[in-house]
């Protein structure tokens, strides 16, 4: 393949210059499915720490560093970030907002921030997960998706 078929075959970043600054703000949330071994880890304090404060700053690492994860999005200027953790029954719901005024949503970050949020505490819970024979026959991210997306109203 020459350079310009290779060139050719890159999809481009979307032109946002045209479109206008509002406020604009996602909400992404999604589940780790644990056992109740690991629903007590989080209630508590696993081997690793705070399962649930040390996972709220991979999520906002994450939101903040989408662009460099999925190439196609644009560096947006994050002006606010929530993490939300809750225990239902044996799942560790994550759910995050976050808030810019740009030209363009701010959805991939939420999902990015949600995703690194569970991944996180999964890794912080592996040694109580795991089984006699290292696999995770409890653990699952599922459901992770995006609750809601606003563009215009501004509500803090």
């Amino acid at each position: 393949m020459s350079v310009d078929e290779l060139k050719n075959s890159w999809s481009a970043i979307a032109d946002i210059g045209g479109k206008d600054v509002v406020f604009r703000e996602a909400i992404a949330t999604g589940v780790l499915q644990l056992s109740s071994s690991g629903i007590e880890a989080v209630k508590g304090r696993s081997k690793k720490g705070d399962v649930r404060e040390i996972s709220t700053i991979a999520s906002i690492q994450a939101v903040k560093e989408t662009p460099r994860i999925l190439p196609h999005c644009h560096t947006i200027p994050i002006e606010g970030c929530s993490v939300e953790w809750q225990i239902e029954g044996c799942n560790l719901r994550c759910t995050v907002t976050v808030r810019t005024h740009w030209r363009t949503g701010v959805e991939m970050e939420a999902l990015c921030g949600v995703n690194a949020g569970l991944l996180c505490a999964w890794d912080m819970l592996k040694s109580v997960e795991k089984d006699s024979e290292g696999q995770y026959p409890d653990s699952r991210i599922n459901n992770v998706h995006v609750l809601k997306k606003s563009k215009g109203d501004q509500h803090n």
